[in-house]
């Protein structure tokens, strides 16, 4: 009992004796006692922050907040938090982060911040002890290129950005007004010179003012070396603070971070404008166009990047580069695989940046993307890259009109597809009228461009035209070619009555009095040839009895005309395997359906327009993009082969789209065309008669064009052959009649195969 007793006694002793439970509001104010005194008492002014013990109190600090929240009723603040907002520790820890002493201190107060707003649940953005400090904060980030607190700053400013997007009413405390910017900056800024003076010393200046520890803020402002304003001190005037605000709000900060050579702190700073901008509220839209320079930010970066490919880059380079993904591959460097040209970074920092703007606008509200997408159109578009498509040199209008090609083919937002597209081709939509060259200065000049005395210019052309007409949008099609075909005054009237005589439609006119038959090819001029004036050169399907009405002409018959049109003396596809017209089936189906996809929604006609609602008396003009077609076309035997391609591939594009008036005038070869117009095939059957005239004069012209096709496909080591242009123009001519056949067979429905 004596041992029970003394154990019992014992614990007894231990009990009375342990230590008291921790009062959280005392340990709060002590660590922030231990954070003042150390300007008190150290005058070491090159030791680190990391080194002392200011981090960890502030770790203790924000531990004991999230501790007391959790332990808090709901909406109720603790007397910790209470304290920290009295006090205003916020604003004296961002004076002395701003001062950075000690050296370093800057990254500490923003882990401080970021913490508190990532991890504190309860509403405070709202709270003026709060959002002053946080707006001075924002003004400190992303000043200078490369600093050591890039890190920091991006993670607090995108915990900023996610508070916003979880409640948009906070951005009106975030970001400051205009009417308040000029003020805020004096104050926030009249101390500025002599700061960088007497940050370096701050302990004396300090430890006279902290003989009270309820006196924090003049701790800050005396240890950043700041002075409060007089009271006869003007502020800046209203007029000036949207050019200040430009350089002090978060949206500049964000912009300049995602500057930086660290691709992280560049992807996380893009990611934390994305948040910003993809506020759904039309209120939120509205404040950022107004009290922000957001527009003309992002604007002005595209433009600064764009400025910074050299313009001495090789065209065929810029040619090489894929399309590129922001998320991916934003701020990345070349990397020794990829750095194959000089100029190459540049350009990829330049179409990451398109990239991301084009994803800015598809995630931001609708009145936020038409204004960023107006201002791209007017501080780039009109202001940049119209005078360089304009200018006279022909190297500099060569890599514009690539390097535009390039953006057209990255972009795929509507609204900025949109902008594009009207600065390109005007917002005409009347029929055309020949040698029109003031309706739109830019979108005439361009077209001609299809025709320009250089090919590589010509090329560059034709592939910004080729990369539109794969955009979804109605007008680049409808501006280009339908509005000229909506009276369909091709067609001549007489056939209005209902009887068409195909066989003769079918020998399209070669002039306005000359027909096809009277050639001289088809009047025996050339016995020698084998060729007989009874024999046609084009293998056509036998003339049908029945009349079919104008628009309904067969698909086989379409089939059978394209690939009869060039004649057996020039074609070579059948001695080389997987060369028939089948092979572009596929291609042209997947084509098709593409357009067929988004034209569905443009509400076409699904039948022709009678010809009696059209205007008799209109004469038809093609208008001047398919006349430069056109005219290339004729020309296709004299024209590099690169050259070549490029047209065929456009005009393919073109009669992939399923609008009636359009196949018909492009694909159907039996149309009856009105005196003076032409039509896609009738321009081929001039060609067709222009090369059975040449081929009299070559000896053994199959042979040789067997093996001009043979080395383009690569069977056979290129050489010195007589006429190549005019031998590769002929395998171009051939490949192209073969699509046109193929295209016209896929548009068809399947039971009319």
């Amino acid at each position: 009992m004596e041992v029970f007793s003394k154990l019992t006694s014992l614990f007894q002793q231990a009990l009375e004796t342990r230590e008291p439970s921790v009062n959280l509001h005392d340990s709060f104010v002590e660590h922030w006692k231990g954070i003042t005194n150390y300007y008190i008492e150290t005058s070491d002014e090159t030791t680190p922050a990391k080194q002392t013990d200011i981090p960890w109190r502030l770790k203790q600090m924000l531990d004991i907040l999230i501790y007391e929240e959790q332990h808090q009723e709901v909406e109720e603040t603790g007397p910790c938090m209470e304290y920290l907002l009295q006090h205003k520790l916020l604003e004296t820890l961002g004076t002395l982060g701003k001062a950075q002493y000690p050296p370093g201190m800057n990254q500490q107060v923003l882990i401080f911040f970021t913490k508190l707003l990532g991890q504190i649940q309860q509403p405070m953005l709202h709270i003026i002890n709060v959002y002053r400090p946080i707006q001075k904060l924002i003004r400190q980030c992303g000043v200078l290129p490369g600093s050591q607190s890039e890190k920091e700053e991006v993670q607090f400013l995108y915990v900023i950005c996610n508070k916003l997007k979880q409640d948009p009413y906070l951005l009106n405390y975030i970001l400051e007004a205009k009417s308040e910017v000029g003020k805020q900056r004096h104050n926030s800024t009249s101390g500025d010179e002599d700061g960088r003076h007497s940050a370096a010393k701050p302990s004396t200046a300090a430890a006279s003012s902290l003989s009270q520890l309820s006196d924090c803020t003049a701790l800050g402002s005396r240890a950043a070396g700041y002075a409060e304003p007089s009271s006869g001190t003007q502020a800046r005037p209203a007029s000036c603070s949207l050019a200040h605000k430009a350089d002090t709000n978060l949206v500049q900060a964000l912009i300049n971070l995602s500057k930086s050579q660290k691709s992280k702190i560049a992807l996380k700073s893009c990611e934390a404008l994305l948040l910003l901008v993809g506020i759904p509220k039309e209120e939120t839209a509205s404040y950022l166009i107004e009290n922000t320079a957001l527009c003309q930010l992002v604007t002005d970066r595209l433009c600064e990047l764009y400025s910074q490919v050299p313009t001495s880059i090789d065209p065929a380079d810029i040619e090489t580069v894929e399309r590129v993904n922001w998320r991916g591959q934003f701020s990345k460097r070349c990397t020794e695989e990829a750095a194959v040209f000089p100029g190459r970074e540049h350009l990829e920092a330049f179409l990451l940046w398109v990239d991301y703007c084009d994803h800015l606008l598809k995630e931001a509200h609708r009145s936020l993307a038409s204004s960023l997408a107006k201002a791209i159109h007017q501080r780039w578009l009109i202001a940049v890259i119209q005078p360089q498509l304009l200018q006279m040199s022909e190297i500099g209008m060569l890599i514009t009109t690539i390097l535009l090609t390039l953006v057209v083919r990255q972009i795929s937002s509507p609204v900025m597809l949109g902008e594009v597209v009207f600065f390109l081709l005007g917002n005409q939509k009347e029929p055309e009228l020949p040698m029109d060259s003031e309706s739109h200065v830019l979108r005439y000049h361009l077209i001609e461009h299809c025709d320009h005395i250089s090919d590589e210019i010509s090329v560059a052309t034709l592939r910004l035209f080729e990369q539109l007409l794969q955009k979804p949008h109605e007008h680049i099609i409808f501006n280009l070619v339908l509005r000229n075909l909506e009276l369909r005054s091709y067609i001549a009237h007489s056939s209005a009555c209902g009887l068409e005589d195909r066989h003769a439609v079918a020998h399209e006119q070669l002039d306005d009095t000359e027909e096809l038959e009277e050639d001289p090819f088809f009047t025996g001029m050339y016995p020698e040839s084998g060729f007989q004036g009874s024999e046609q050169l084009l293998s056509l399907p036998p003339r049908e009895t029945a009349v079919r009405p104008a628009g309904n002409t067969g698909v086989n018959d379409i089939v059978n005309s394209f690939l009869c049109l060039v004649p057996q003396e020039a074609k070579t596809s059948q001695n080389v395997l997987e060369s028939g017209y089948d092979t572009y089936v596929h291609d042209a189906h997947t084509l098709f359906q593409d357009c067929t996809s988004y034209s569905l929604e443009w509400g076409w006609p699904q039948e022709l327009r009678p010809l009696e609602s059209s205007t008799p008396d209109s004469d038809f003009y093609e208008g001047h993009f398919l006349k430069v077609l056109f005219d290339r076309i004729t020309r296709i035997l004299d024209q590099p082969y690169e050259l070549n391609l490029q047209i065929t591939s456009v005009v393919s594009k073109l009669a992939v789209f399923s609008h009636p008036h359009l196949h018909e005038y492009l694909l159907d070869p039996y149309i009856n065309l009105a005196p003076g117009s032409r039509s896609l095939f009738s321009v081929l059957v001039r060609v067709i008669g222009d090369l059975m005239q040449r081929i009299q004069h070559i000896p053994n012209f199959t042979g040789k064009l067997l093996l001009v096709r043979e080395q383009l496909i690569g069977l056979e080591p290129e050489a010195m052959t007589d006429h190549l242009t005019l031998l590769k123009g002929v395998t171009v001519l051939e490949e192209f009649c073969k699509e046109l056949a193929a295209i016209a067979f896929v548009k068809y429905p399947v039971e009319e195969h």
